[in-house]
């Protein structure tokens, strides 16, 4: 049976006033954690305006001993929750997207791209935006809404692979065969 009315009805101990003073002193610091795990000032409001939703119906339960340590770990929580939702979805659409094929006639071409397919996908995503998008390491992280070190690491282990499977240690930063290797 699901009860009705407010929590007081219930007989559940709720002291607004407290919970409004909380919400009052934490709210800006939730939203600087919010922004310094996203690098989005909305983003880290929705984080942090969900992160006391969460709390204010588990203080209508019990209030936590620490409601602060709690409510930081719900919206950090939360950010790692949608990020794996992210990559769930990205790795869908990239499932469901046609794969363009390089232009008929470059072997190169066509051999590079063979190998690039093969890239798992965080590699490959990391290797198009710094190469082809020409985008910086620090631009790559934050599109992709990963860590500095990681695109560091995904970018060196995706070169790594191409020239493993290209056969080829003279590769360049692209992963292109300088011309007098061709």
């Amino acid at each position: 049976m699901i009860a009705s009315g407010t929590a007081r009805e219930r007989g559940l101990a709720v002291d607004e006033t407290e919970f409004r003073e909380f919400f009052a002193s934490q709210y800006g610091r939730l939203c600087w954690l919010g922004f310094l795990l996203t690098g989005d000032r909305a983003e880290a409001e929705e984080l942090a305006q969900d992160a006391l939703v969460r709390l204010w119906w588990r203080w209508l339960v019990r209030r936590p001993d620490d409601p602060a340590r709690y409510v930081r770990r719900v919206l950090v929580n939360r950010r790692r929750s949608l990020l794996r939702r992210a990559a769930v979805e990205a790795r869908a659409l990239a499932w469901t997207r046609l794969e363009p094929a390089p232009p008929p006639g470059d072997e190169d071409a066509m051999v590079l791209w063979g190998a690039v397919q093969a890239l798992p996908v965080r590699q490959r995503a990391v290797l198009v935006l710094r190469f082809h998008e020409d985008l910086t390491e620090a631009e790559v992280a934050r599109l992709l809404g990963l860590p500095l070190g990681t695109v560091k690491s995904l970018g060196h282990r995706a070169l790594t692979r191409l020239r493993e499977r290209l056969g080829s240690t003279d590769l360049d930063h692209a992963g292109h065969r300088p011309k007098e290797a061709r």
